[in-house]
């Protein structure tokens, strides 16, 4: 995995170093394509983050909260990013220690992502596996410790990153940038690189084990004539689920080297194919993949398309 820069990289890759070499009208209609569907996909998420505070039941139960802690990090990370590509565009340069709370609060929300969805398949795990004790271990409490040791291991290649930049670099940090701000331009030294790949080879690693091997645990439990046929099969395509979005979160580590192969060819259409991937493989995955994840859930669905429609009422809901 030696490209796994963060996702936002693509930001300063494809407008920094080709915004001169567009119209204003063509930067200006560019922007707006990918900001509209963000502040619709925006509007979505805080409609449903305002609907898992809701109701009690959303918040006092933990695939719920786990959904909310995925949902909220996710939303983060895609403000952070359409605000630097949103920098680009407008040719704005910042004070570099601006431009380091940026990007330092999109990479360390971009590793939520991975370790959540790992924390989600495993409380699929025990309802299955061990649907007697699911009740003790999976707690509104427990869920809210393991929640804080995902942040706090995410917040470690954030600190790391701090600590080099402070040691490692000379650049002032309350002076104007003289680039857009970008992780490339913040972290152009070889061993920030090399940490990141450290780090994130680490993580995508052990989600991937640990959804897969709860996949194949409770396909396993799936054979036993006891078990509950219905609750199992969803459960199994809820973990389905989290490897894809998974899979939908690596396919951003493609981007930089998408991006590099495009510019090594010098084609004319580079700028706009650089612009698709960014749409692609950057947007369009961390805003489907939470809304998904919600609509299948039938109780939230419900919900969520009460407050998106200001229904009426809500008599199919359980009483508080």
């Amino acid at each position: 995995m030696s490209n796994t820069t963060p996702p936002f990289q693509l930001l300063s890759n494809n407008v920094s170093l080709t915004n001169q070499r567009l119209a204003v009208p063509i930067r200006t209609f560019m922007g707006f394509l990918s900001v509209s569907p963000c502040l619709l996909f925006l509007y979505i998420n805080t409609i449903m983050l305002y609907s898992l505070k809701s109701k009690p039941v959303f918040r006092e139960t933990s695939r719920y909260i786990l959904f909310g802690n995925l949902l909220f990090a996710d939303t983060i990370l895609l403000v952070t990013s359409q605000l630097l590509y949103i920098l680009a565009v407008a040719g704005l340069f910042v004070i570099r220690y601006i431009c380091v709370m940026i990007v330092l609060v999109a990479i360390f929300t971009s590793a939520v992502s991975p370790l959540n969805l790992s924390v989600m398949s495993l409380e699929r795990y025990v309802a299955i596996c061990y649907p007697l004790r699911h009740a003790s271990i999976v707690t509104p409490g427990n869920t809210g410790v393991v929640i804080a040791v995902v942040w706090i291991l995410c917040s470690l290649n954030t600190i790391i990153k701090l600590i080099m930049l402070l040691v490692l670099e000379s650049m002032p940090l309350d002076q104007f940038m003289q680039e857009f701000c970008s992780t490339s331009e913040l972290f152009h030294l070889k061993i920030h690189n090399q940490v990141d790949n450290v780090f994130i080879s680490i993580v995508f690693m052990t989600v991937s084990f640990i959804i897969i091997y709860s996949y194949i645990a409770m396909v396993m439990v799936a054979k036993s004539a006891s078990s509950d046929k219905d609750m199992n099969t969803k459960a199994r395509n809820t973990v389905l689920l989290h490897l894809i979005q998974l899979g939908l979160s690596l396919s951003s580590t493609l981007v930089p080297t998408i991006v590099s192969a495009l510019k090594s060819r010098a084609m004319d259409k580079a700028t706009q194919i650089e612009y698709i991937v960014f749409i692609i493989l950057i947007i369009l995955p961390r805003c489907l993949s939470p809304l998904i994840y919600g609509l299948r859930d039938q109780t939230f669905r419900h919900i969520l398309m009460y407050h998106l429609t200001c229904a009426p009422s809500l008599n199919f809901l359980p009483k508080q």
